[in-house]
């Protein structure tokens, strides 16, 4: 039998300190063992009492750990927890909601997966941001808890500065040229329109020059990005205006000159060359070419015509 100390006699220790021995022979356990079998020994003999309903409470704590061990292998435990703190009162019963503008309350409470069941004490500041902030009007966010049902949503909205038209798409950008949404209604058809490819990211500055020039701007239907290099203007009465890649200025001082004092713009035409320098080409509609055409010949009838009674008169 194992001795619990060495009363009996001097203890030695063999030289690798693996054990220690009795000089009558008997071994000797280790320190640590040593409580640990006389704690088992003193419950045996009775000389250790518990206090009351210990036995029942330690079989709950144990069955609830493994219930919420068995839960987190489930992945239930959030359930759990949203289910419990929701019965204690803490459903969410309020969302409070600032600085929006062009995002409804309806779509926040959507995108949160809000239900009227969902705990407030469950719910995750963290990713009830990122969600929101994942909304195309959104460009900052901040969400509060206030205890013990609302949460508190102000938000800080992206401005549209236009519309662009690639291909048959239409979208709503920023300054920056940036994608906010796609067109949906009419609420924005008073913003400018710019059409083609790369010409999102040079809109902003290419209408800004167009500052200098109120009365010809205002009449652009659509600001035509052509081959991400130059562009055209397309009027309200159809007009292209075509402009050159450089010296935009210059042009645009030829195309003010010719309306102030011909009214060029208000003229039957389809088109105003002004990629050239040294010239500016006019193009008619296919109408006014026909009238011209029927005009010229008129008057080349009509000379003829004068010709030949003058020729007559000369004979007599």
């Amino acid at each position: 039998m194992f001795a619990l100390r060495g009363k009996r006699g001097k203890r030695v220790r063999h030289l690798d300190g693996a054990a220690a021995v009795d000089v009558d022979g008997a071994r000797v356990l280790p320190r640590p063992l040593r409580r640990v079998v006389r704690f088992f020994v003193s419950l045996g003999a009775g000389r250790i009492r518990f206090p009351a309903y210990t036995g029942t409470l330690s079989a709950i704590a144990f069955f609830a750990a493994t219930g919420f061990y068995g839960m987190s292998l489930g992945g239930h435990t959030q359930n759990f927890a949203q289910a419990s703190t929701t019965a204690a009162g803490f459903a969410i019963e309020d969302v409070k909601v600032s600085g929006n503008d062009q995002t409804s309350e309806i779509d926040i409470l959507q995108q949160l997966g809000l239900d009227g069941t969902t705990s407030l004490v469950a719910l995750d500041i963290a990713e009830a941001r990122k969600l929101i902030a994942e909304m195309p009007w959104v460009q900052g966010v901040t969400v509060r808890k206030i205890y013990p049902g609302t949460i508190e949503v102000s938000l800080t909205e992206r401005k549209a500065f236009g519309i662009w038209q690639h291909g048959s798409d239409l979208s709503l950008i920023e300054r920056s040229g940036s994608v906010i949404a796609p067109l949906r209604d009419n609420k924005f058809a008073a913003l400018p329109l710019f059409v083609g490819r790369d010409a999102e990211t040079a809109a902003a500055d290419f209408y800004d020059e167009f500052s200098r020039w109120p009365e010809i701007r205002s009449r652009v239907k659509a600001f035509v990005r052509v081959a991400g290099r130059r562009w055209d203007l397309r009027l309200d009465n159809s007009i292209v205006v075509k402009l050159p890649e450089h010296d935009v200025a210059r042009a645009m001082k030829v195309l003010s000159d010719m309306e102030s004092q011909h009214q060029l713009l208000d003229r039957d035409i389809a088109a105003v060359d002004l990629r050239l320098e040294d010239r500016t080409t006019v193009q008619l509609t296919p109408d006014a070419v026909t009238r011209r055409e029927v005009a010229l010949k008129a008057r080349d009838k009509m000379l003829k015509a004068q010709e030949t009674e003058k020729k007559k008169e000369g004979r007599i």
